[in-house]
């Protein structure tokens, strides 16, 4: 099994042990002439009388060989994502899944600080090889 594939695997079951109905993998969007495919859709109750909570999770290894570039496309789809859920699903919110190792060593950096806060990148800190989910970041 390809890595990109085991990483998607273990972010789906982390969510699903975390409660996550997974509604759609891939979630398909299209908008503005555009078709979209985030990795992943999910929803929750939230409580029994109140209407569930919605997500839509992009999933990155950042195995390429340079760490900075994969952030570059990971940024640019998340932003574009972002705006087409805004337009086709405004109640579902987004996250960019990255694995533990890749946050604690790569997104400590200053640079990187500024950007998620700048550009609001949610994320779901995630444990591939535990199949858990660290730490969620809004």
């Amino acid at each position: 099994m390809a890595a990109r594939d085991r990483f998607h695997e273990a972010v789906k079951l982390a969510l699903q042990k975390e409660n996550w109905v997974i509604t759609d993998d891939p979630l398909r969007l299209e908008t503005g002439g555009a078709k979209f495919e985030i990795d992943l859709g999910a929803e929750r109750l939230l409580a029994a009388e109140r209407a569930g909570e919605k997500i839509a999770v992009e999933i990155k290894t950042f195995l390429g060989d340079s760490p900075i570039t994969d952030y570059h496309a990971a940024l640019g789809q998340f932003l574009n994502y972002r705006l087409a859920l805004e337009i086709k699903e405004p109640d579902r919110q987004l996250y960019l899944a990255v694995p533990v190792a890749v946050h604690e060593a790569f997104f400590q950096r200053e640079f990187l600080q500024i950007s998620v806060e700048r550009h609001q990148v949610n994320r779901i800190v995630y444990d591939p090889v535990n199949e858990v989910i660290v730490q969620w970041i809004n």
